[in-house]
């Protein structure tokens, strides 16, 4: 989303009736309760509703509140109170993905210590069995590159990158931190400033994710005075509307003059971009400018650069210094850095079950810009290739990923949580989701590249469509 994130075979997508047809086109009787399933499995399971944006309705610039620049009045056209609207539609759905994420950690499914310090307080947090473990299937599949990426067989530990895209109250900085001390990590989140600011928020009323971060002195902790960016040397939050990336900069004649978007960027690592059901938010022309902007600009092929000095902010109370985001005096040099995305997505719209989804989403006005778009497994894996991830990719949907991925003896662990009677309504919702995954490699001069998607290659894709 433009602003992203919970982990479920994405909430925000199903909302279907109680007699939809089967994949084979036959009739098929779906429990009224499956209706309820849509909206929880579409929204990104590292936000809450409320915080998943329908960015084509936002103006320009990523401000207070969706439908706001940063200075923005509550002023605008009919077209503009229209969008309005809509998008109070999804942001009625509240707490869904966040809560559907605190259910499967609740009841034994993950293991996430700080997914209720990230949920907003409400009525109870139980979702349905078929939920949780499509909850438990989208986390454990980005888990599972995540780590291959971060520590690959073999290979000698190596300080890496990760942005994540739409971030929202996604926990999985902080489960990395707190599991793996050594880690040498650089962690971008990118959203909307409501977002940033409702997730620092919640970091700064809690001791637990403070403890995570291990700041150790002052200095190396930077909040802006609108409470919505934060730096430190290796984690950083960034307010930011993603389309405004590839937008020239307003505030300089030159471009180099111009601030970075993205203080704290080292364009010299290794890196991993990751979206959870934010693209999809996007036209499709939006979606790949932003891809493009991570390839073939920030981070382009040919040349690389020290990380982007900072674009200094007023410190608060929690900050007694202006940002600082490490600055690295290391000169340019010609090379292509390894470069990587994950993206998470619904998929196959055009067979009943999900024409009937589409259906009541956009009765909902939700409307899934890159759905049709990139369809299938393969138009996902060629999206990949188009947009500069030439050296490898794969994709594969829910259902595969829990047949093929998970190991027996976990299966039978996550079985034996809670009953799931809906098993044929689960394997249609899961092959309605996928995980897609691309990579370039580095330059093959550099010595230190070698390698970084090794394990990457071992990892079972599916096969057609």
């Amino acid at each position: 989303m433009p602003a992203a994130s919970q982990q479920a075979p994405d909430a925000r997508v199903i909302i279907i009736d109680n007699h939809g047809n089967s994949q084979r086109g036959k009739p098929h009787h779906v429990p009224r309760k499956l209706a309820a399933f849509a909206l929880c499995l579409l929204l990104p399971l590292s936000m809450s509703a409320p915080q998943i944006p329908n960015l084509n309705t936002l103006r320009r610039g990523g401000g207070r509140g969706r439908l706001r620049g940063r200075g923005g009045a509550g002023t605008g056209t009919s077209s503009d109170h229209g969008a309005a609207a809509k998008d109070r539609v999804v942001q009625g759905t509240d707490n869904d993905a966040s809560v559907s994420r605190l259910s499967a950690v609740e009841l034994g499914y993950l293991d996430d210590p700080f997914a209720r310090a990230l949920t907003a307080s409400g009525p109870g947090t139980r979702r349905f069995p078929i939920i949780n473990r499509g909850t438990y299937v989208r986390t454990t599949a980005i888990d599972n590159l995540v780590n291959r990426f971060l520590e690959p067989d073999g290979q000698p530990p190596r300080k890496k990158q990760i942005i994540s895209l739409g971030a929202g109250s996604d926990t999985r900085v902080f489960r990395l931190l707190s599991s793996r001390p050594s880690l040498e990590l650089v962690y971008h989140e990118l959203d909307f400033a409501v977002n940033t600011a409702a997730k620092i928020k919640a970091i700064r009323s809690t001791p637990l994710l403070q403890k995570t971060l291990r700041v150790e002195k002052p200095e190396d902790l930077s909040i802006s005075a609108e409470g919505d960016a934060l730096h430190t040397p290796f984690y950083h939050i960034h307010p930011i509307d993603l389309r405004s990336l590839t937008k020239p900069a307003a505030s300089s004649d030159s471009p180099a003059e111009a601030p970075s978007p993205l203080p704290g960027v080292d364009t010299t690592l290794p890196t991993l971009l990751i979206s959870e059901c934010c693209l999809v938010y996007l036209s499709p022309t939006e979606a790949a400018d932003v891809v493009t902007y991570f390839t073939r600009t920030l981070f382009s092929p040919s040349s690389s650069a020290a990380p982007a000095p900072p674009t200094p902010t007023t410190p608060t109370q929690t900050s007694p210094s202006p940002a600082t985001p490490p600055i690295s005096t290391a000169p340019p040099t010609t090379s292509t850095v390894p470069l990587s995305l994950i993206l998470y997505e619904p998929i196959r719209p055009d067979d009943p079950f999900g024409k009937t989804m589409v259906s009541n989403l956009a009765a909902r006005g939700i409307h899934l810009q890159t759905l049709h778009r990139y369809a299938t497994l393969g138009a996902q894996r060629q999206r990949l290739r188009e947009q500069g991830f030439d050296s490898g990719q794969g994709a594969a949907d829910v259902d595969f990923i829990w047949e093929r991925w998970i190991s027996e003896q976990e299966k039978e662990r996550v079985a034996g949580l809670e009953m799931l009677d809906e098993v044929e309504e689960w394997k249609l919702l899961a092959r309605h989701y996928c995980v897609a995954w691309g990579w370039r490699d580095g330059d093959a001069r550099r010595g230190e590249y070698d390698g970084v998607f090794n394990a990457w290659r071992d990892v079972e894709a599916q096969e057609g469509d």
